[in-house]
């Protein structure tokens, strides 16, 4: 069977675009078909896309290319691991920001390529695992930050809709029941028992 060329590109949100990613590897000819994609975070290699490729369409003397390292992953430890399964497997991982990686050296030399590969990709991961922790740093520090401003984090309370007190009155006294008092409200099961248990809890 001919070996294959694939190609893998990926963001960490949803609401983030693949559009310079998909870009670079048109450039190179890439076969639509052949794109693999994931909008999930690189802190781990647990991705439906990259679990596909990885596990069901890569083959040995096989072709992976990627836009930079941390589109991978930005854990060093999971790009050690997936480079020495590459290797062990006999897939050659292409690089386009790392432009040695993208060269077919001649024969007999490749070993030079492959020395210098390795000392980029030691540089690059342990930078891509700097970046992750940094972010998470933020992040933490942002909440910290937000907590202590008194602010609110996580999805916001919902509100008690009009005629709130005189329904659920009524719904305790035993004259209506939970659904009638839920049609009057216009609330959701969910969201009726979930304003009911803010308020006992005092938290409304």
């Amino acid at each position: 069977m001919a070996s294959k060329t694939f190609y893998y590109a990926r963001v960490s949100t949803r609401e983030q675009n693949l559009d310079r990613q998909l870009e670079a590897f048109r450039r190179l000819g890439a076969d639509e078909r052949d794109i693999i994609t994931d909008k999930e975070s690189g802190k781990d290699m647990e991705r439906t896309g990259y679990r596909a490729l990885r596990d069901t369409l890569l083959r040995p003397g096989d072709t992976l290319v990627i836009k930079s390292l941390d589109r991978l992953s930005r854990c060093k430890a999971d790009i050690k691991s997936e480079l020495e399964f590459f290797q062990r497997q006999g897939i050659r991982l292409k690089i386009i920001d790392l432009p040695t990686t993208m060269t077919d050296w001649p024969e007999g030399q490749e070993w030079v390529r492959d020395m210098i590969n390795n000392i980029l990709i030691e540089v690059l991961g342990t930078i891509a695992e700097q970046e992750r922790m940094t972010i998470r740093q933020r992040q933490a520090e942002g909440i910290a930050a937000a907590k202590k401003a008194g602010k609110h984090l996580g999805r916001a309370r919902a509100e008690r809709p009009e005629g709130w007190d005189e329904v659920t009155a009524l719904w305790r006294d035993g004259q209506i029941t939970a659904v009638q008092a839920m049609d009057r409200l216009g609330l959701k099961k969910s969201t009726f028992y979930k304003l009911v248990r803010e308020e006992q809890q005092g938290a409304v």
